[in-house]
């Protein structure tokens, strides 16, 4: 049988996830993470490919995510195309019937939310396009536009140019800026309860007209130059009139005098009034509710914009190594605290291990970004790790394991360390030591892990530090439980490298 997944359930679909932002049973975070793509693909930057949707990749994408930001209920907004209004321009107009044998006029959409029926003006006001000046003479696809629209009127204004414009919303600053994008502008937070909108919810109503457009006068032939008034409207509502213009005998223009309410469909009653007109009206029925009653309905918000800043901060918000790369982001949902069942609810956390070092060279040597380090950890035992970052003031480095450090490699040669990824310890069995090998940049060194280390910072010439993860006898692990959660968003894409005097702004649009 013929079936359908309705806009509609899109539209709730991204409703619900904004919604679900905001609950305590949920937990939310966009993760950065694998800090040496070049090394999977060495022409990552250049030909980024594509994410793999398994169980397999999602496994690897969390053995390489480096640390992750909670997002919070101000950080997610519904958002609809950028349609920028510039003089012009022919923009096509609310109509209830566009399907795939009425496509629309300018962009031959079969959809009513893929055409151009609303504008931005430059003033960050958003406007609904009611008419557009369609009529035979121009085929119906209407006129130019030449006035930009900047009033805040409750009910549409019909402009010098011959649109008419409805007023919906103004974006805030603060959605300005995070939430504009070349391709996509907010919707508000909360459009059924949020005071900011109330007078352009209560302005609505439902099944009020507010245009009919002229579709054919090919057939007229009534002798009649001049203004008919009072033309009913008919259909399942009440209190509809309008009024038409003739010029020999053709309507040319009609204006919707009283809209009513309540209807769901409508005729223009002309041949009561004239008989035997010959003309084709359109009666152009509102969205549930009338214009302005749920915007997200009505200008079909079915995508959500999710925004993060990172910014390095030795106080706030540590997990954010500096001095690497990263070439992927993506969104993580409800991840646990490591170590335990309980939902993740800090406002970061780090996703990679740490070592706390000691000995001489560890206030001196620089490290080798992405190198390995090493620790013997019993006899014939190694573990191995890769390098992610490296402060020589506190004395914390940080890295991550992952598979390819113990399985064959592409040519089929054999792990160097083995086939079992080794955990480093400070509690290392015979044969073992708390020594690690460090890559530097110049060879390698030689320091000790600083077992007597246990906290979350440490104080350098009267400077608290904070590791952004808690250490116990020299080691943190992820605060992260790797593999808890789901993976919902992935974004491959050409190496970032953070640096201490910069920040990101992610923005993620989800289409549903």
């Amino acid at each position: 049988m013929p079936a359908i997944i309705t806009d509609q359930i899109r539209v709730l679909n991204a409703s619900n996830f904004v919604s679900g932002i905001s609950t305590t049973t949920s937990s939310y975070y966009v993760f950065i993470g694998l800090p040496n793509a070049t090394e999977v693909n060495s022409d990552w930057n250049t030909n980024t490919p594509a994410p793999i949707d398994n169980f397999d990749d999602h496994d690897d994408i969390y053995d390489t995510l480096i640390s992750a930001k909670k997002v919070n209920s101000s950080d997610v907004l519904q958002v609809i195309r950028k349609i920028s209004w510039t003089t012009g321009t022919i923009y096509e107009m609310y109509r209830h019937d566009y399907d795939i044998n009425n496509t629309t006029p300018q962009t031959n959409s079969s959809n009513l939310y893929n055409s151009n029926f609303y504008v931005m003006n430059s003033d960050f006001r958003v406007y609904e396009c009611i008419y557009n000046g369609a009529n035979p003479t121009n085929s119906g696809k209407g006129i130019v536009s030449l006035e930009e629209p900047t009033h805040t009127d409750l009910q549409p204004r019909l402009e010098s140019d011959g649109y008419l414009w409805k007023y919906l919303y103004t974006i805030k600053p603060s959605d300005i800026v995070k939430f504009d994008s070349v391709d996509y502008i907010p919707v508000p937070f909360d459009w059924l309860n949020n005071s900011d909108t109330l007078d352009v919810r209560n302005a609505a109503v439902d099944g009020k007209i507010e245009t009919v457009v002229i579709d054919d006068t090919t057939s007229a032939a009534y002798q009649f130059s001049g203004t008919k008034n009072n033309v009913p409207i008919r259909g399942d509502g009440q209190d509809g009139l309008a009024s038409v213009t003739f010029v020999n005998g053709k309507p040319t223009a009609v204006q919707v005098t009283n809209g009513g309410s309540g209807y769901s469909f409508a005729t223009l009653d002309l041949d009561s009034v004239v008989t035997g007109s010959g003309a084709v009206f359109s009666v152009i029925i509102p969205p549930p509710k009338g214009h302005g009653a749920n915007i997200y309905r009505e200008l079909g918000a079915n995508k959500v914009l999710v925004y993060s800043r990172i910014e390095n901060s030795d106080s706030t918000n540590p997990d954010f190594p500096t001095g690497n790369q990263f070439a992927r982001i993506g969104i993580l949902k409800n991840p646990n605290v490591n170590g335990t069942t309980n939902l993740l609810t800090a406002s970061s956390a780090s996703g990679v291990y740490g070592l706390r070092l000691a000995g001489a060279a560890s206030s001196t040597m620089s490290v080798s970004v992405d190198g390995e380090i090493t620790q013997t950890i019993g006899i014939g035992s190694t573990a191995v790790g890769k390098i992610i970052s490296y402060d020589p003031v506190t004395k914390f480095l940080r890295y991550w394991q992952d598979r390819d450090l113990a399985t064959k490699s592409s040519i089929g040669a054999n792990p160097t360390y083995g086939f079992r990824l080794n955990k480093f310890t400070s509690s290392p069995a015979t044969g073992g030591n708390i020594n690690v090998v460090v890559t530097t940049t110049s060879g390698t060194e030689t320091v000790g892990i600083d077992t007597t280390f246990t906290g979350v910072s440490t104080s350098v010439n009267s400077k608290t530090y904070y590791f952004g993860q808690s250490n116990t006898s020299g080691i943190a692990s992820p605060e992260i439980e790797k593999y808890s959660g789901d993976i919902i968003y992935i974004d491959n894409r050409p190496e970032v490298t953070r640096a201490t005097n910069q920040r990101e702004d992610i923005k993620i649009v989800l289409e549903f």
